[in-house]
């Protein structure tokens, strides 16, 4: 059972990562991404053919995932940067599912649908799993500490300023003589960056990745947990990433808890519950759990 809560916090961990760089994309410059798989598995499979192949150490592999994560969301954004609204949507989830798709067909590379296993872990082999997974928690955690500390700063910078503003209404920024689209282009690429760490920690804390891993519900998952904990709020995206994981993991053991049902009855219950929730939470608290706080200059 130990384990079992050790390793849910470890995945809490990655969905926060993966929160926190969507809500600088969404939270503070309103843009929609629904692309957060192709990124998760852009990070992923440069980290993991870097420190598998090249034999590159795992911190060098990590940042490169930043990288070229970042990178990706530099080109995206180049293309998607001027659309708005449903179009914008639609656009960065077909990034997504590209990105799968080419994962799993192209073979010489990512090795397809069989995907890349033997992806070293820090020590791993060395200790026991249960401080293995102590270790990689530690590891995880620290860098949610640093993105929050990292983008918590960024937030209430002339830059994060600025990105308010263009959430707002671009055309006044733009009036405003802010270049909008380059503001657009390093949002993508920040949080493009951090989703794609969230990725290369996830494939070394289970040694394998593979394209059944870039679902789209876990894009779901993680827009989910924005919208509960609060957009545009840093420590709204961390809780909202630790409530969603909770609500998946905790129905498990609630649905198992009721008699006379068959097994697709309890999963359709525990689907229903989690559903029900979030929907609450939303009717009542449609802000979110921790809105977004702006620092307004006080008046005379």
């Amino acid at each position: 059972m130990d384990a079992y809560l050790v390793s849910m916090l470890v995945f809490a961990g990655v969905y926060a990562l993966m929160a926190l760089g969507l809500n600088v994309i969404w939270g503070l410059a309103g843009m929609v991404n629904l692309g957060l798989v192709g990124f998760f598995g852009v990070g992923a499979y440069a980290s993991a053919l870097l420190t598998t192949k090249l034999f590159w150490p795992m911190p060098l592999g990590w940042a490169a995932a930043a990288v070229v994560a970042a990178a990706a969301g530099g080109a995206m954004a180049l293309i998607v940067a001027r659309l708005r609204g449903d179009y914008l949507a639609i656009v960065t989830l077909g990034f997504a599912e590209v990105m799968r798709l080419v994962a799993s067909n192209e073979v010489w590379l990512t090795n397809g649908t069989d995907g890349i296993s033997g992806i070293p872990g820090p020590w791993r082999g060395l200790v026991t799993p249960q401080q293995f997974n102590l270790i990689f928690l530690g590891i995880v955690w620290a860098a949610v500490v640093v993105g929050f500390a990292l983008f918590g700063r960024l937030s209430h910078s002339p830059f994060g300023r600025v990105l308010r503003a263009v959430r707002e209404d671009e055309d006044v920024a733009a009036v405003a003589g802010k270049p909008v689209l380059w503001f657009k282009i390093r949002a993508f690429c920040l949080g493009a960056a951090i989703i794609g760490l969230s990725g290369a920690l996830y494939a070394h804390y289970n040694a394998y990745f593979a394209p059944d891993n870039m679902l789209p519900l876990i894009t779901i998952y993680i827009v989910l947990a924005l919208t509960a904990g609060g957009v545009g709020s840093m420590r709204g995206a961390v809780l909202g990433a630790l409530l969603v994981l909770l609500l998946l993991e905790g129905t498990r053991f609630l649905t198992g808890a009721v008699p006379g049902v068959t097994p697709v009855q309890k999963a359709a219950l525990r689907e229903g519950t989690i559903a029900l929730s979030l929907i609450l939470l939303l009717r009542f608290r449609p802000q979110g759990l921790i809105p977004e706080r702006t620092r307004t200059r006080a008046t005379p």
